[in-house]
């Protein structure tokens, strides 16, 4: 798998670049149940403008770069996407320095494998890309770091991707507790819990859904439920309820240091080769937001890039069990 990390402050060339190289696999996705599935420009730009309207200038420019299509603006828009699954683990590791830690599993052929450094409106952010301006996980410049698993839930409602609810809270949050009003605000399409950490050690996590109001809790981990288990078969095929207890355990009975906490997320029971089955670990994510600083880690590897110390360039990983 080839990863890039690139920067960009303004929306410009780069990710024009980016968005034309993408879009093709993105359209293919986007329009697999037909393009009348999907919510209209005027209905996708409205829901915008209700719910994130602080981002809907930097929206308005993206799609400008994109061409101006009516479908990559609708797209871009993130709202009512198809419907998409993932594992993932996350956990707030809290000694001395908090960190916020986290793998991704997730088919490997419908990932962006990039690591996007940027300064859209005055914010400094750094995080991995979803959609090419959503994000799966990152920080900014004020110390706050977010994360995403997927919550164990089928219903499907209206509302946003959650890669776009994030960058949202990003762009815009400075504190746990204001993104968890963001997150408890803004509509999501599909279930899906989201941990954040910010720079004064505060942490929660979002039982988000989108047939209920989501339920804010001082979790320090998240894996693939909420409350309870309702989707047995997900539950059992991802082990999300021996993960999570498998991480608690890291956490408080045994107080791993911070080394070995990070270690634990590259083997199993956290560490996930169930590529044939549809998605396995792609990275594992370390996120120290009040030093600024992330790590991408693959087995034998790190990648350390950051909001200030960030290099762009690119990283062929061997992932094992990948294609």
């Amino acid at each position: 798998m080839h990863w890039r990390a690139l920067s960009e402050d303004s929306p410009g060339p780069k990710w024009a670049g980016l968005f034309a190289e993408y879009w093709p696999d993105y359209k293919r996705w986007w329009l697999k149940e037909g393009d009348s599935a999907r919510a209209s420009y005027l209905v996708s730009r409205r829901a915008l403008e209700d719910h994130m309207p602080e981002i809907v200038p930097l929206y308005d420019k993206l799609c400008e770069l994109a061409g101006g299509g009516d479908q990559a603006a609708r797209f871009l828009s993130f709202y009512c996407p198809p419907p998409y699954l993932a594992g993932c683990s996350q956990a707030i590791w809290t000694g001395e320095e908090p960190v916020l830690v986290r793998n991704y599993d997730y088919n490997a052929n419908a990932f962006d494998s990039l690591v996007l450094r940027t300064n859209w409106q005055g914010r400094r952010v750094v995080g991995t890309s979803d959609g090419l301006w959503g994000l799966v996980d990152g920080m900014n410049d004020a110390g706050l770091a977010i994360s995403l698993t997927f919550g164990g839930r089928r219903i499907v409602g209206t509302g946003f991707g959650v890669p776009l609810i994030l960058r949202y809270v990003l762009q815009t949050c400075t504190t746990a507790e204001e993104a968890g009003a963001v997150l408890a605000r803004v509509p999501t399409h599909m279930s899906y819990n989201v941990t954040v950490l910010d720079a004064k050690r505060n942490f929660l996590t979002a039982m988000m859904a989108p047939d209920r109001p989501a339920i804010i809790t001082h979790a320090a981990v998240a894996t693939n439920h909420q409350e309870n288990v309702e989707w047995i078969s997900h539950a059992r095929f991802t082990a999300t309820v021996e993960r999570e207890r498998f991480l608690l355990q890291r956490l408080t009975l045994h107080r791993d240091p911070e080394d070995k906490f990070i270690g634990a997320f590259l083997r199993p029971p956290l560490y996930s080769t169930a590529f044939s089955a549809g998605f396995g670990t792609l990275y594992t994510a370390v996120y120290r937001p009040r030093l600024g600083e992330m790590e991408v880690r693959w087995p034998g590897t790190v990648w350390r890039l950051g909001l200030d110390a960030f290099q762009e360039g690119g990283r062929r990983v061997q992932i094992p069990g990948a294609a």
